[in-house]
């Protein structure tokens, strides 16, 4: 019998990180009340607080300011990739074109 894993959302992430870092609830508290296991929270709320602290972090970021600099740093490396392959073929077309005055 196959258990079926869970998802949740960055924002349910978020506010149940947020039980613990701001309304004072134990970790232990919080997962019961929220059917989680402890160490789903303790993952949460470090990184959480990672994140409150300015750190991008590699998985999924749980508030919106780090999900927006994930998003534009996503932005950044495909325009970076996109303008190497330009480069590229500029140079390419550039050699082929300087073979063919010969």
């Amino acid at each position: 019998m196959d258990r079926q894993r869970r998802t949740f959302t960055p924002e349910f992430k978020r506010e149940a990180a947020s039980l613990v870092l701001d309304q004072g609830y134990s970790h232990i508290e919080a997962a019961r009340s929220l059917g989680l296991v402890e160490s789903a929270l303790r993952r949460w709320v470090s990184q959480l607080q990672q994140e409150r602290g300015g750190v991008t972090p590699t998985s999924k970021a749980l508030t919106p300011e780090q999900q927006k600099i994930q998003e534009l740093e996503a932005r950044i490396n495909r325009l970076e990739r996109e303008k190497s392959i330009l480069k590229k073929a500029t140079a390419l077309l550039m050699a082929e074109e300087h073979e063919r005055s010969r």
